[in-house]
């Protein structure tokens, strides 16, 4: 039982093949890298840190602050480069089975951009902050191993338009930040630009999938909305990473994470990252919770 045991998916993706087409760059030669970049202005938009909208961020120095945006930037381009990875690991044992042949040929664009992007989000970690941040633990998913062969399908693709929307959210607000450094608004604009087909593309074949499970095994989407919720909790969490806390020189890291993960400011800050992909999720048929227990 596995990929071969579901329908073929047929979506119509010419429009979003001509435009990774037309829209085509070289990133290796797109960007204009800076030997350094400006220490005195914050590299993630203040709104988006994990302690904005907290006493917690008050507490901090002009100094902390600064080194917060800093290390939070790094530990968000890492956490792309390890989603991207994820994903390209099952798209690539994908693209040539049977039931994705009818997408093979834009999932090569797709296997192209993402491994470009997982370029530059490296490059500016690398060159601006020294490192990448490790891979987070991954969230388990035996309560989904049982599932038939399309809900599983449907819960892989759904992870990864869960991961595109949510960085998308981010990258759409810094890419016009202009309190940012330029090349941290243009990493994140240019990573916008080809998520938008990227997220385009992932709602379809969800919506495909869906109504193979639909059809299959109704019984199967409370299921399935049950881990997505998970999954979309484990997502917002994966941005509070205590070493960054740690580098940015905030004592008590763990107990500050634990705090912040807490706090409702921040609760509803989760709620406004997720809206739009609850919205499409509700509106496709698998509703999931409107914010964390």
């Amino acid at each position: 039982m596995g990929v071969r045991d579901i329908e073929p998916v047929v979506l119509d993706l010419d429009r979003l093949e001509q435009m990774a087409e037309s829209g085509y760059y070289n990133p290796y030669t797109a960007f204009d890298w800076p030997d350094t970049i400006e220490a005195d202005k914050p590299w993630m938009s203040e709104s988006l840190t994990t302690l904005a909208g907290t006493e917690m961020w008050d507490e901090l120095t002009r100094e902390q602050q600064l080194a917060l945006t800093r290390y939070e930037a790094i530990n968000f381009f890492s956490l792309n480069i390890h989603g991207i990875r994820e994903l390209l690991t099952e798209v690539v044992m994908r693209i040539h089975e049977r039931a994705y042949a009818g997408v093979s040929e834009f999932l090569h664009h797709f296997i192209g951009e993402e491994n470009e992007h997982m370029w530059f989000f490296a490059q500016f970690c690398l060159r601006y902050g020294g490192k990448l941040y490790g891979a987070q633990p991954k969230l388990r998913a035996d309560s989904v191993d049982h599932l038939s062969p399309p809900a599983r399908e449907l819960v892989v693709f759904a992870r990864v338009l869960i991961f595109e929307e949510i960085v998308d959210h981010y990258n759409a607000h810094m890419a016009t930040d202009e309190t940012l450094p330029h090349i941290a608004r243009e990493v994140n604009r240019v990573h916008h630009q080809d998520e938008s087909r990227h997220v385009a593309f992932g709602r379809m074949i969800f919506v495909n999938l869906l109504d193979q499970v639909t059809r299959r095994d109704p019984a199967e989407v409370p299921l399935v909305a049950q881990y997505l919720e998970k999954y979309l909790q484990y997502s917002v969490a994966t941005l509070y990473n205590p070493a960054a806390y740690r580098d940015a020189g905030i004592p008590d890291a763990l107990n500050l994470r634990r705090r912040a993960l807490e706090h409702p400011a921040r609760k509803a800050a989760h709620d406004r990252v997720l809206k739009r992909t609850r919205r499409f999720l509700e509106k496709s048929g698998v509703g999931v919770g409107e914010s964390a227990e």
